[in-house]
């Protein structure tokens, strides 16, 4: 365990005011329990706190970045982002592991390994960072540290595809369709281009291994065509 909280602020890319924050974030309630003698004060609360505010971060992050995505996909990404597995990652990312106190008995058991107590902990800071600084350094932790991993996970639960169509039929008569524009590459690391057409009319494009990835990253592309069309009509 490390108690060097200038590296893990270092690691946060924020700096405190009040430390005790941080020193109650990192303290699971096993130590809390064998140190109360001492005023010790386990993460619990902030943990109940984190989990609205990084809630609320992550979805003013993708509200913000995506704006092609509905209502129901915007839900759907945001639930992935601030799920146990991804906290986890992220707690693994930070080392956190390192700075939590505990008690004799998780230590002994892994807790520093343990997805749940990461990603409590993750919340618990969260929280921290939230009461110390306010909601702005919040989003920024998000936006380094959640955005980036947002569109890996995007690619993996979205149906570009499908979610274009859906547009596309508001306004019956129209026409999209995909186009294979180019192949780049020997045959066992072959790149496709491909075109999203409206009517004919280019409105995205994208590669990827096959045609089938490069056709949702054509429509993805599309999205964010028709997104910002529809900004400025507005």
């Amino acid at each position: 365990m490390s108690n060097d909280f200038h590296s893990l602020q270092k690691k946060l890319d924020y700096r405190f005011r009040d430390l005790s924050l941080l020193e109650t974030a990192i303290t699971h309630s096993s130590y809390a329990n064998e140190n109360r003698k001492n005023g010790s004060v386990s993460n619990e609360r902030l943990e109940f706190l984190g989990d609205s505010v990084l809630g609320m971060a992550a979805a003013t992050s993708i509200y913000n970045n995506k704006p092609y995505l509905s209502e129901g996909r915007m839900t759907k990404l945001r639930a992935v982002m601030v799920c146990e597995k991804s906290l986890a990652e992220l707690a693994k990312e930070l080392r956190l592991g390192e700075y939590l106190l505990l008690g004799r008995g998780e230590e002994k058991g892994g807790g520093r390994e343990r997805p749940s107590i990461l990603a409590d902990a993750v919340e618990a800071v969260i929280a921290a960072v939230y009461l110390d600084g306010g909601f702005a350094p919040v989003v920024k932790m998000v936006a380094g540290y959640l955005s980036p991993k947002a569109d890996k996970l995007e690619s993996a639960i979205m149906d570009f595809k499908t979610e274009l169509q859906e547009i596309v039929q508001e306004k019956p008569g129209q026409a999209l369709s995909y186009h294979t524009v180019d192949e780049i590459g020997p045959d066992h690391l072959k790149v496709f281009i491909v075109e999203a057409r409206l009517d004919g009319a280019v409105i995205g494009s994208g590669e990827g291994g096959s045609k089938k990835e490069a056709e949702q990253a054509a429509a993805k592309s599309a999205l964010e065509t028709v997104a910002g069309n529809r900004e400025r009509k507005d």
